[in-house]
């Protein structure tokens, strides 16, 4: 008998789905229940609390992340940039535009994330749940980090520019 199969419990078997089969999974049943709390609790409600507890929430796991880093500098936070790992190289393509030791910019043109929500009818959800938090993670990150962004892919736009200064 293989002893890594003894070993791996069955949750941490590879899934064998592609990364927009993960996305699709993830989010097909999830933004329908969105909607329609909105519809019963009212839109402008239900997307005030989505922000401001997307918000919160990335916050906190820029914080985390800076944790678990030996230093949690500019270089430390556009790392996954440099060097994207597997799941960045899938689920954006990207250009690094900027990068100097007090500014770092990076222009999306394809997004897994926008692809799914503005297929479904949900870029008001997707804007607040996956774009709006990424102004708060870089506070949690190292609060002389900042973000400017003027264009999003969720909103429609033909890429992202997300801008970072170092304070």
């Amino acid at each position: 008998m293989d002893v890594e199969a003894i070993i791996k419990h069955k949750f941490l078997e590879d899934s064998n789905m592609t990364f927009q089969q993960v996305y699709d999974f993830a989010f097909k049943d999830l933004v329908p229940i969105l909607q329609n709390l909105a519809k019963e609790l009212g839109e402008d409600r239900v997307l005030e609390a989505l922000r401001r507890i997307s918000f919160e929430d990335a916050l906190r796991a820029g914080q985390d992340d800076a944790r678990h880093l030996p230093c949690a500098d500019f270089a430390a936070f556009n790392a996954w940039a440099r060097e994207p790992s597997h799941f960045w190289k899938h689920v954006l393509t990207f250009e690094v535009v900027q990068d100097t030791p007090r500014a770092f910019e990076v222009q999306v043109t394809e997004c897994l994330w926008a692809k799914t929500f503005r297929e479904m009818g949900a870029a008001d959800i997707g804007y607040l749940l996956i774009c709006h938090p990424d102004y708060a993670y870089c506070q949690g990150f190292n609060p002389k980090i900042t973000m400017s962004r003027s264009k999003t892919l969720m909103q429609g736009d033909d890429y992202c520019n997300h801008c970072w200064a170092w304070e």
